[in-house]
């Protein structure tokens, strides 16, 4: 069992080409012992975005806190506290903050 705050876990600064102001700490991962998913807290400064990318495995996202705009392979949406978004396998998609913005994001282990 693991039991924490989400911010006693250390975020990272992602700094892939396309990244700003954005953080990621992974709350349950491989080294909690975690055997088919993970959880990881992103945090977006006002006007941070992730990288336009895409990959082999899907996304569960819920929001947190904030405002942001969603873009799925071509589809733009906006996001606010409380919404649930699912990313399917190998869309295109990116997040940019409207303001200070989390999400909670599962993806299966790797």
């Amino acid at each position: 069992m693991k039991h924490i705050h989400y911010l006693d876990e250390k975020a990272e600064e992602i700094t892939e080409a396309g990244a700003k102001g954005i953080k990621l700490s992974t709350v349950i991962g491989e080294k909690d012992g975690a055997p088919n998913f993970y959880m990881r807290i992103v945090s977006f400064e006002p006007g941070g975005q992730s990288p336009n990318h895409n990959h082999p495995w899907e996304h569960e996202n819920y929001i947190i806190k904030g405002r942001g705009i969603l873009e799925v392979d071509g589809k733009t949406v906006n996001v606010n506290p409380g919404d649930v978004v699912y990313i399917p396998p190998n869309a295109n998609h990116y997040y940019r903050a409207i303001d200070a913005m989390e999400l909670i994001c599962l993806i299966p282990k790797l």
